[in-house]
């Protein structure tokens, strides 16, 4: 019986795929070697708004770096198997390398930001999670559109999960800034 072997992409192969016509307008990730594509809904993109706005806002008035919103990262040019897509990141100043202009950042960013889509499942946004914490990143927010609550992860291996009663907080990465979560998933007013 022949097994078909599953191709393994590099990121090189992925930039040129990228680059088809038919994939202008679409997001795709490298994870693993594996092209997976986003497709987030309304309801992601709402909740990931509500909180870049207030985010960008705040990194913007007190000059902590640079905000970003769906935008490709590389951990380290040995790994050419991953090119990852936060919803949300956060660089501080100290480590800005000047703006990318084509292809994947070559960093991880300190803070990543994942919104839940309908296909996305805690194991897998854990992992996505892991990632980023192993390749550089202090933090990592998981927002939970479906139980409406938030995971911190921490580099240390520590973890705090926020309930709708409770206030996301940049602690040391982001002294200052806060906002409730019983806002981040405030659809209604919307």
């Amino acid at each position: 019986m022949l097994m078909e072997s599953v191709q393994q992409w590099t990121a090189e192969a992925f930039e040129q795929f990228l680059m088809q016509p038919e994939n202008a307008d679409r997001r795709f990730e490298l994870i693993n070697g594996e092209i997976v594509e986003k497709m987030p809904t309304e309801l992601h993109n709402i909740v990931s708004i509500i909180l870049v706005v207030a985010f960008r806002l705040f990194v913007k008035q007190h000059r902590l770096g640079r905000v970003t919103y769906e935008t490709r990262v590389r951990a380290n040019p040995k790994d050419i198997h991953n090119d990852r897509i936060p919803d949300i990141s956060f660089t501080r100043k100290e480590r800005l390398l000047p703006i990318t202009r084509e292809g994947a950042v070559p960093q991880i960013p300190d803070l990543c930001v994942e919104v839940q889509s309908p296909d996305n499942y805690p194991k897998q946004m854990r992992t996505k999670a892991a990632w980023y914490l192993a390749n550089g990143a202090q933090q990592v927010w998981i927002l939970y559109t479906k139980k409406q609550l938030v995971e911190v992860q921490f580099a240390d291996g520590n973890f705090d999960i926020l309930t709708i009663g409770d206030e996301l907080t940049g602690g040391d990465l982001l002294p200052g800034f806060s906002i409730p979560v019983a806002e981040l998933f405030d659809l209604e007013n919307e």
